[in-house]
């Protein structure tokens, strides 16, 4: 079995374009045109085009099945705050840390958090998984 520690991270970083929000939104369903339709976008409080969050969020994911924990991971829960938008063009750096481990059982506490190019936070949240 793995070892563990408080503090163990990892992180990685990715940059969102027009094709990746039309390929989430036809896998997901989600064709909220503030995603989809520029001159919808454009009308709105964001001024343009913006990434779903939850793709965004899913390089939590991918973190937590590539990386750490790796292969095995299960999750059991999610919270996530989006605190500002995600724009076409921005490269997001997921970060996810180990912040508690649980004596009785394998199971781990993440806090995990999306930044821009800028360093401005855009989700942020805490991730609970059964580690293999």
């Amino acid at each position: 079995m793995q070892s563990y520690h408080i503090g163990q991270n990892a992180e990685i970083s990715r940059t969102f374009d027009d094709s990746d929000v039309a390929t989430f939104a036809e896998l997901s369903g989600d064709t909220n045109p503030i995603h989809l339709d520029a001159a919808y976008a454009g009308e709105s409080p964001f001024g343009a085009q913006i990434v779903h969050g939850m793709l965004v969020s899913s390089l939590f994911s991918t973190l937590f099945g590539t990386q750490l924990p790796g292969e095995g991971v299960v999750y059991l829960g999610q919270t996530l705050q989006f605190r500002a938008p995600v724009y076409f063009g921005d490269t997001i750096t997921a970060r996810v840390e180990l912040i508690k481990l649980r004596e009785d059982k394998p199971i781990g506490t993440f806090a995990c958090r999306c930044t821009n190019q800028s360093g401005a936070i855009v989700i942020d949240g805490e991730a609970v998984l059964k580690l293999p």
